[in-house]
Protein backbone atom coordinates (compact mmCIF):
# COMPACT_ATOMS: atom_id res chain seq x y z
CA UNK A 1 0.00 0.00 0.00
CA UNK A 2 1.12 3.27 -0.86
CA UNK A 3 -0.86 6.13 -0.61
CA UNK A 4 -0.66 10.09 -0.90
CA UNK A 5 -1.97 11.40 2.22
CA UNK A 6 -0.50 15.34 2.04
CA UNK A 7 1.45 17.40 -0.25
CA UNK A 8 4.41 15.63 -0.36
CA UNK A 9 3.87 12.56 2.01
CA UNK A 10 3.02 9.29 1.82
CA UNK A 11 1.77 6.17 4.17
CA UNK A 12 3.48 2.75 3.07
CA UNK A 13 3.21 -0.67 4.61
CA UNK A 14 6.99 -2.01 3.80
CA UNK A 15 6.37 -6.35 4.07
CA UNK A 16 8.60 -8.03 6.35
CA UNK A 17 7.53 -11.40 5.33
CA UNK A 18 5.54 -14.07 7.33
CA UNK A 19 2.25 -12.05 6.78
CA UNK A 20 4.03 -8.92 8.75
CA UNK A 21 4.57 -5.30 7.91
CA UNK A 22 6.16 -2.14 8.90
CA UNK A 23 4.06 0.79 8.42
CA UNK A 24 6.08 4.37 7.34
CA UNK A 25 5.58 7.90 7.26
CA UNK A 26 7.40 9.47 4.00
CA UNK A 27 8.06 12.68 3.80
CA UNK A 28 9.88 14.55 0.63
CA UNK A 29 10.27 17.73 -1.15
CA UNK A 30 10.32 17.43 -4.88
CA UNK A 31 13.89 16.77 -5.49
CA UNK A 32 15.08 15.48 -2.59
CA UNK A 33 19.23 15.82 -1.74
CA UNK A 34 19.13 12.93 0.77
CA UNK A 35 17.26 11.05 2.93
CA UNK A 36 17.02 10.33 6.76
CA UNK A 37 16.06 7.42 8.40
CA UNK A 38 14.65 8.67 11.53
CA UNK A 39 13.85 6.57 14.59
CA UNK A 40 11.62 8.09 17.46
CA UNK A 41 11.77 7.77 21.20
CA UNK A 42 9.58 6.70 23.70
CA UNK A 43 7.66 3.51 23.02
CA UNK A 44 8.16 3.84 18.61
CA UNK A 45 4.55 4.12 18.79
CA UNK A 46 4.02 7.16 16.45
CA UNK A 47 0.07 5.42 15.41
CA UNK A 48 0.20 6.36 11.82
CA UNK A 49 -3.43 5.88 9.96
CA UNK A 50 -3.76 4.63 6.78
CA UNK A 51 -4.95 8.48 6.00
CA UNK A 52 -1.99 10.57 7.70
CA UNK A 53 -3.33 10.68 10.90
CA UNK A 54 -0.66 10.69 13.62
CA UNK A 55 -2.37 9.64 17.18
CA UNK A 56 1.16 10.37 18.71
CA UNK A 57 2.79 13.38 17.36
CA UNK A 58 4.97 15.18 19.45
CA UNK A 59 8.09 13.27 19.01
CA UNK A 60 10.75 15.38 17.78
CA UNK A 61 11.65 13.55 14.80
CA UNK A 62 7.92 13.22 13.92
CA UNK A 63 7.21 16.85 14.48
CA UNK A 64 10.10 18.86 12.65
CA UNK A 65 9.90 16.52 9.12
CA UNK A 66 8.47 19.63 7.94
CA UNK A 67 11.98 21.48 8.63
CA UNK A 68 13.67 18.89 7.64
CA UNK A 69 11.97 18.86 4.04
CA UNK A 70 12.72 22.30 3.97
CA UNK A 71 16.46 21.61 3.98
CA UNK A 72 16.11 19.35 0.71
CA UNK A 73 16.41 15.93 2.98
CA UNK A 74 13.40 13.10 2.24
CA UNK A 75 12.52 11.87 5.51
CA UNK A 76 11.32 8.07 6.46
CA UNK A 77 9.75 7.77 10.06
CA UNK A 78 9.02 4.26 11.05
CA UNK A 79 5.73 3.24 12.90
CA UNK A 80 6.00 0.61 16.20
CA UNK A 81 5.71 -2.70 14.82
CA UNK A 82 1.83 -3.99 15.31
CA UNK A 83 1.33 -0.85 17.89
CA UNK A 84 3.99 -2.98 20.04
CA UNK A 85 6.41 -0.94 22.58
CA UNK A 86 9.59 -1.14 21.52
CA UNK A 87 11.61 -0.66 24.59
CA UNK A 88 14.28 -2.79 24.98
CA UNK A 89 14.10 -4.25 21.71
CA UNK A 90 16.20 -2.03 20.10
CA UNK A 91 19.27 -3.42 20.85
CA UNK A 92 18.42 -6.77 19.38
CA UNK A 93 19.79 -8.19 16.20
CA UNK A 94 16.07 -8.37 14.91
CA UNK A 95 15.48 -4.54 14.91
CA UNK A 96 19.18 -3.96 13.15
CA UNK A 97 17.99 -6.04 10.69
CA UNK A 98 14.76 -3.95 10.83
CA UNK A 99 16.32 -0.85 10.26
CA UNK A 100 18.70 -2.46 7.54
CA UNK A 101 15.97 -2.87 5.93
CA UNK A 102 14.41 0.75 5.70
CA UNK A 103 17.87 1.82 5.05
CA UNK A 104 17.61 0.26 1.97
CA UNK A 105 14.34 1.02 0.72
CA UNK A 106 15.30 4.70 1.25
CA UNK A 107 18.31 4.10 -1.21
CA UNK A 108 15.56 3.08 -3.58
CA UNK A 109 14.07 6.26 -3.14
CA UNK A 110 16.28 8.86 -3.48
CA UNK A 111 19.81 8.35 -5.39
CA UNK A 112 21.27 10.82 -3.12
CA UNK A 113 22.64 9.81 0.20
CA UNK A 114 21.48 8.19 3.68
CA UNK A 115 21.34 9.61 7.05
CA UNK A 116 20.31 7.31 10.19
CA UNK A 117 18.61 9.79 13.44
CA UNK A 118 17.43 8.58 16.52
CA UNK A 119 16.43 10.61 18.95
CA UNK A 120 15.86 9.44 23.38
CA UNK A 121 15.27 5.67 23.18
CA UNK A 122 15.26 5.55 19.10
CA UNK A 123 18.57 6.46 19.34
CA UNK A 124 19.82 2.64 20.39
CA UNK A 125 18.40 1.44 17.13
CA UNK A 126 20.10 4.49 15.31
CA UNK A 127 23.14 3.17 16.95
CA UNK A 128 21.90 -0.48 15.75
CA UNK A 129 21.32 -0.07 12.29
CA UNK A 130 24.60 1.93 11.89
CA UNK A 131 26.48 -0.65 13.56
CA UNK A 132 25.40 -3.77 11.81
CA UNK A 133 25.06 -1.39 7.88
CA UNK A 134 26.95 -2.60 5.18
CA UNK A 135 29.36 -0.68 3.68
CA UNK A 136 28.30 2.26 1.25
CA UNK A 137 25.04 1.81 2.78
CA UNK A 138 25.00 4.96 4.97
CA UNK A 139 26.48 8.44 4.85
CA UNK A 140 26.42 8.85 8.62
CA UNK A 141 24.68 8.42 11.69
CA UNK A 142 23.04 11.44 14.34
CA UNK A 143 22.26 10.41 18.26
CA UNK A 144 20.21 13.17 19.93
CA UNK A 145 19.51 13.35 23.54
CA UNK A 146 20.38 9.40 23.65
CA UNK A 147 19.78 7.04 26.94
CA UNK A 148 22.86 6.34 27.90
CA UNK A 149 22.38 5.70 31.34
CA UNK A 150 19.76 2.29 32.18
CA UNK A 151 16.21 2.96 32.94
CA UNK A 152 13.10 1.19 31.95
CA UNK A 153 13.82 -0.26 28.68
CA UNK A 154 16.90 -2.23 30.25
CA UNK A 155 19.01 -1.12 27.33
CA UNK A 156 20.89 2.22 26.32
CA UNK A 157 23.22 3.39 23.22
CA UNK A 158 26.16 0.99 24.97
CA UNK A 159 24.12 -2.13 24.22
CA UNK A 160 24.09 -1.23 20.34
CA UNK A 161 27.46 -2.21 19.55
CA UNK A 162 29.06 1.41 19.04
CA UNK A 163 32.47 0.06 18.71
CA UNK A 164 30.73 -1.14 15.06
CA UNK A 165 29.41 2.39 13.96
CA UNK A 166 32.29 3.18 11.16
CA UNK A 167 30.43 5.86 9.10
CA UNK A 168 30.60 9.58 10.48
CA UNK A 169 29.18 9.93 13.63
CA UNK A 170 27.10 13.19 15.51
CA UNK A 171 26.27 13.15 19.08
CA UNK A 172 23.77 16.08 19.90
CA UNK A 173 23.04 16.68 24.00
CA UNK A 174 21.63 19.62 25.05
CA UNK A 175 22.85 21.30 28.32
CA UNK A 176 19.61 21.79 29.84
CA UNK A 177 17.93 18.45 29.20
CA UNK A 178 17.13 17.40 32.65
CA UNK A 179 16.21 13.46 31.54
CA UNK A 180 17.80 11.64 34.07
CA UNK A 181 19.14 8.79 31.10
CA UNK A 182 20.20 10.91 29.27
CA UNK A 183 22.30 13.37 30.39
CA UNK A 184 24.19 15.69 28.42
CA UNK A 185 27.36 14.70 30.50
CA UNK A 186 27.57 11.81 28.72
CA UNK A 187 27.58 12.72 24.79
CA UNK A 188 31.80 12.51 25.33
CA UNK A 189 31.14 8.74 26.56
CA UNK A 190 29.10 8.11 23.66
CA UNK A 191 31.67 9.41 21.19
CA UNK A 192 34.66 7.95 22.53
CA UNK A 193 32.85 4.36 22.40
CA UNK A 194 32.32 4.68 18.56
CA UNK A 195 35.93 4.15 18.38
CA UNK A 196 36.11 2.63 14.60
CA UNK A 197 33.65 5.67 13.60
CA UNK A 198 35.33 7.68 10.71
CA UNK A 199 34.83 10.96 12.65
CA UNK A 200 32.57 11.28 16.05
CA UNK A 201 31.95 15.27 16.52
CA UNK A 202 30.12 16.12 19.63
CA UNK A 203 27.65 19.07 19.26
CA UNK A 204 26.24 20.76 22.35
CA UNK A 205 22.77 23.44 21.98
CA UNK A 206 21.30 25.01 24.95
CA UNK A 207 17.89 26.15 25.55
CA UNK A 208 14.09 24.99 24.95
CA UNK A 209 10.98 25.30 27.36
CA UNK A 210 9.22 22.46 29.26
CA UNK A 211 5.50 21.74 28.32
CA UNK A 212 5.69 17.64 29.14
CA UNK A 213 4.99 16.58 32.71
CA UNK A 214 7.99 14.55 32.82
CA UNK A 215 11.22 15.45 32.23
CA UNK A 216 12.00 13.16 29.25
CA UNK A 217 8.81 14.18 27.69
CA UNK A 218 8.82 15.45 24.19
CA UNK A 219 7.68 18.56 25.33
CA UNK A 220 10.89 19.76 26.59
CA UNK A 221 14.61 20.46 26.40
CA UNK A 222 15.00 16.88 26.10
CA UNK A 223 12.97 16.90 23.09
CA UNK A 224 14.35 20.86 21.47
CA UNK A 225 10.58 22.19 22.33
CA UNK A 226 11.09 25.56 21.13
CA UNK A 227 14.53 25.04 19.81
CA UNK A 228 14.05 23.26 16.94
CA UNK A 229 14.74 25.37 14.36
CA UNK A 230 17.88 25.96 15.43
CA UNK A 231 18.76 22.49 16.55
CA UNK A 232 17.36 21.12 12.88
CA UNK A 233 19.78 23.53 11.30
CA UNK A 234 22.70 22.50 12.80
CA UNK A 235 22.46 18.87 12.19
CA UNK A 236 21.23 19.42 8.68
CA UNK A 237 24.67 21.58 8.53
CA UNK A 238 26.60 18.72 9.23
CA UNK A 239 24.82 16.32 7.14
CA UNK A 240 25.30 18.91 4.15
CA UNK A 241 28.77 18.38 5.04
CA UNK A 242 29.29 14.57 5.05
CA UNK A 243 26.90 13.78 1.73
Amino acid sequence: MDETVAAGERVLDLPLGGGLAQRVLYASPARPSGVIVMAPGGSGDVGVERDGDLRHDDNFVVRTRSLWVARGYAVLIPDALDHENMRGLRSSPAYGALIDGLVGFARSKVSGPVFLLGTSQGSIAAMNGAAHAHPGQLAGVVLTESVSRMGGSHETVFDADPQDVRVPALVVANRDDACNVAPPEDAPRIAQAMSHSRGVRVMYVSGGTTKSRKACGSLTPHGYYGIETQVVGQIADWMDAHR
